[in-house]
């Protein structure tokens, strides 16, 4: 194990969320039940169903890419565990209906939801001027489609006496607002919002929620530039802090110390937002992203940006 590597692992297993590391544990919260995991094509929404299948679980992988899905189902299977993939498009109120339906009609109950699926996007203010259909999709994948999820599958919960719902939010949530991540916050946050009043609302009967405010993972959807460098979970590992979610059933979840730093965060918010918005202006746009916002301007028929990272301006 490289130096970078052991002084990464030190780091998270002093400020990282918890993670589950007793296997006998999980199989007592998970065998048999019936888990659904939306997301669950890549990154932490696969190693989590690896991982609670690999131990009792009938799992319910529900993701946009059925093909990579079935991939993953047939692993699973083959390897003696119970997996079974759903097309789900989280920003389709159709398709989320259809879904709930199916599982209501496949299983008749659902014992563990994780609200793994999400859209990110780090994008300044201007460049979303130019691109506002993609406020639509991040309201729907990160804020309406689970709340619709949620509604259709609670009924189910409480008639069956209870069940265990998993939001994974972010930490971001938790730390001094940030340039560019506007979309991204404002629909997680909301979300966040709605399922801990829920939680309030569905503990009588049962049914318990953890707000899983996760760290920085080193997953596709934040594989890029400074940020991937940043110190985080692999996949496999945020799944055992999914999986601690599951066995422990804490109200919240998330990194040691955040309590802390949202209190440091208050106390100087002032200085703290202007030292991130320097660190804005020298840091930029990621290649990744020049190129992601170059591609979907280029569909609708527009030609290279200038300065659109300041001023918006579209040179044709």
């Amino acid at each position: 194990m490289s130096d970078s590597r052991r002084g990464e692992r030190m780091v998270l297993q002093v400020i990282g969320p918890s993670m589950e590391r007793n296997t006998a544990r999980i199989r007592r919260a998970v065998d048999g039940k019936v888990v659904v995991i939306t997301g669950a094509s890549y990154g932490q929404g696969e190693a989590t169903a690896r991982l609670l299948a690999a131990h009792g679980a009938t799992v319910v992988m529900a993701a946009r890419t059925v093909d990579r899905l079935s991939e993953i189902v047939d692993q699973i299977n083959a390897a003696g565990g119970t997996a079974h993939a759903y097309a789900l498009d989280l920003g389709d109120p159709d398709s989320v209906e259809l879904f709930a339906s199916a599982v209501d009609a496949d299983f008749g109950r659902v014992d563990v939801l994780v609200h793994n699926a999400g859209k990110s996007l780090r994008r300044s203010v201007f460049r979303s001027a130019l691109r506002m259909q993609d406020m639509d999709v991040m309201l729907g994948v990160n804020l309406l489609g689970p709340m619709r999820l949620t509604l259709a599958l609670l009924p189910i919960m409480k008639a069956q006496g209870g069940a265990h719902i998993v939001n994974v939010a972010t930490a971001g949530l938790q730390m001094p607002n940030a340039p560019r991540w506007g979309f991204y916050i404002a629909s997680k946050a909301a979300f966040d919002r709605w399922i801990r009043g829920v939680a309030m609302e569905a503990r009588p009967h049962g049914i318990t929620v953890t707000s899983l405010y996760a760290g920085h993972i080193k997953s596709r959807m934040v594989a890029t530039g400074w940020v991937s460098a940043m110190p985080g979970h692999t996949p496999a590992q945020a799944a055992g802090v999914v999986a601690y979610a599951i066995t422990h059933r804490p109200r919240v979840l998330q990194p040691h110390g955040f309590g802390l730093l949202k209190l440091v965060s208050v106390a100087f918010e002032a200085p703290l937002e202007a030292m991130l918005g320097r660190f804005d202006r020298r840091a930029g746009e990621t290649p990744a992203s020049d190129a992601a916002f170059a591609a979907a301007m280029a569909k609708r028929g527009v030609g290279t940006l200038a300065d659109s990272g300041r001023n918006g301006k579209v040179v044709r």
